[in-house]
Formats: C-alpha cells, sequence, structure tokens
C-alpha cells in the first residue's frame, strides 16, 4: 500500500526563516519545495517592494496559484515543502481546500525584535521591510500548527521539525 503524499507548509512573517528552513527540510527529506514568493504576480511584486501591503484582493490569485502547486503534488503522488506565510487563517484554508488530510503546518515564530533584525541584514529580497509592523498585525497565530522557535538555528530548526513528524 503507498503511502499518502504529505505537504508541508513553513509559515510565519517576512523573516522567519520559511524559505531557508523549507530548503533545508525539503533537501535532507528529498522532497519537492516551492517558495510562495516566487507565485507572486509582478504587481504583487511591485507593491511589496514599494512598501505597500497586500490586500486580500491582490492575494486572491497568488493563494489559487498556491493551491494549485499543493493539489498537482498531491494527485501526482508527490511530497512537498511549501514556504508561505500565510498569515491568516483563510488564507491557509484557501490553500489547503482539497488536500487538508495532507497538509501539515508548521508555524516558525519569532519576535518583532528578532526578525526586524533579519530583515535589517538582508540583501536583495523583495519584500520592504517598512511592512514588517503590518505583517504581525495581520497574523492570525494558528492553532493547527506545530510552532517552531524562529530563533533556532536552522539545523536545529529542521530536527525539531522531522522529530516532531516522524520523519
Amino acid at each position: 500500500m503507498a503511502l499518502k503524499p504529505q505537504v508541508i507548509i513553513l509559515i510565519g512573517v517576512s523573516g522567519s526563516g520559511k524559505t531557508t528552513i523549507g530548503f533545508r527540510l525539503s533537501r535532507v527529506l528529498g522532497w519537492e519545495f516551492q517558495d510562495a514568493d516566487d507565485l507572486h504576480s509582478a504587481d504583487n511584486l511591485d507593491k511589496l517592494t514599494r512598501g505597500r501591503a497586500l490586500t486580500d484582493e491582490d492575494r486572491r490569485l497568488w493563494l489559487k496559484a498556491i493551491r494549485q502547486v499543493i493539489i498537482g503534488w498531491v494527485k501526482q503522488g508527490r511530497n512537498g515543502v511549501l514556504a508561505c506565510s500565510a498569515l491568516k487563517a483563510g488564507y491557509r484554508k484557501t490553500m489547503i481546500e482539497g488536500a487538508a488530510d495532507h497538509v501539515r503546518f508548521i508555524y516558525l515564530k519569532g519576535d518583532f525584535a528578532l526578525i526586524e533584525k533579519r530583515l535589517a541584514l538582508r540583501r536583495g529580497h523583495f519584500m520592504n521591510r517598512n511592512l514588517l509592523a503590518s505583517q504581525f498585525e495581520t497574523l492570525e497565530e494558528p492553532v493547527d500548527a506545530v510552532t517552531v522557535d524562529a530563533d533556532h538555528t536552522p539545523d536545529e530548526i529542521v530536527a525539531h521539525i522531522r522529530s516532531n513528524l516522524s520523519l
């Protein structure tokens, strides 16, 4: 009997480590990796670069594209790791519609000071660090996720996730 495909979605504010952890975790597990930032439209990226927060309408097609990636992995029997802010419960629900029983959320939780420090050191990323406060204001902390302290090293975080999910 084949195991059902699994999708791990790393969520949190910008700078929490989603892409770094997601990439490492996917390599360790030999799973597919997708950064949801790569699915944004050019208009959304431009807006974020200019320091303007996205509206729910701005996110509508983006969330649909994320859902298509998840559904594609599941239909093809492939495991995947997705890095995505998914700040609101409604966004998370939309993303996993039709595949919820295949998905586990990992919430990379960090306080404002830690994330602000990381963003100050970040170079070449489209996300304007002036949006950090709005991200924390928008964040609806998940109740259905494994919560991991973002202040740990990437290797410690990956090990914690693997242990918690028995991978």
